[in-house]
């Protein structure tokens, strides 16, 4: 722990239905899991977005999760948030080679369009499969990690979507990946069983919970 310095704050989703246990997003559990594998303090706010308290509307206008309080200003979008961490953090580095920096940035769009679709010849399925070959060719050439053998940026974004692919699929559509995607199942295990993937993930009913307004408005 960087222990010179204060805790960072984190403003993340709580679970819906229960404001007190941390929620299913993605992008915040992106955050958690970065400041997790740098070993940075920091204090998370659970943010009820069915009921946004006045504080988080002020430092958060468009009531956006997750920001995080860096010098006092509170910074949205887990991109530019991930982007600063390795800025003000840098070791350890978890800095994706470019030509790597997009493998599997489709995955979690087609997943979206996928659960919430209600024909199941609209080609939706098919262009999730698509984008999960990509990613098992990439990781066969390239594997275990997307850069290879160390985890990097890519992979603790892929991480918390491929949960939502995992749980949300499973649920809603009785869906597995495929097993004949090895590598994809290799690289899934490898990151759900980091213990900064156990501490930062949302319970699995929380992650259906999140989606079912979606999946049935």
């Amino acid at each position: 722990i960087h222990s010179s310095q204060m805790a960072l704050e984190i403003a993340a989703k709580a679970a819906v239905g229960a404001p007190t246990i941390l929620g299913d997003c993605p992008f915040s559990q992106r955050v958690q899991l970065t400041l997790e594998e740098k070993k940075i303090a920091y204090h998370t706010h659970l943010i009820d977005v069915s009921n946004k308290p006045q504080w988080f509307l002020e430092v958060s206008p468009e009531g956006k999760v997750p920001v995080v309080k860096f010098d006092g200003k509170w910074v949205p979008d887990s991109d530019v948030i991930v982007g600063i961490l390795e800025e003000k953090y840098p070791e350890p580095s978890f800095v994706t080679p470019p030509q790597f920096s997009s493998v599997g940035s489709k995955i979690f769009g087609t997943f979206v369009s996928f659960v919430k679709s209600k024909d199941s010849n609209d080609g939706t399925e098919q262009a999730l499969v698509a984008e999960l070959n990509a990613l098992e060719e990439h990781l066969k050439a390239n594997g275990p990690y997307v850069a290879g053998e160390k985890v990097t940026a890519v992979d603790l974004s892929l991480a918390p979507k491929l949960y939502h692919v995992v749980v949300a699929l499973g649920h809603f559509k009785n869906w597995t990946i495929p097993e004949s995607l090895t590598h994809v199942h290799n690289y899934i295990k490898l990151l759900f069983a980091r213990e900064s993937f156990e501490k930062t993930k949302a319970a699995k009913e929380y992650v259906i919970a999140g989606w079912l307004p979606k999946v049935n408005p």
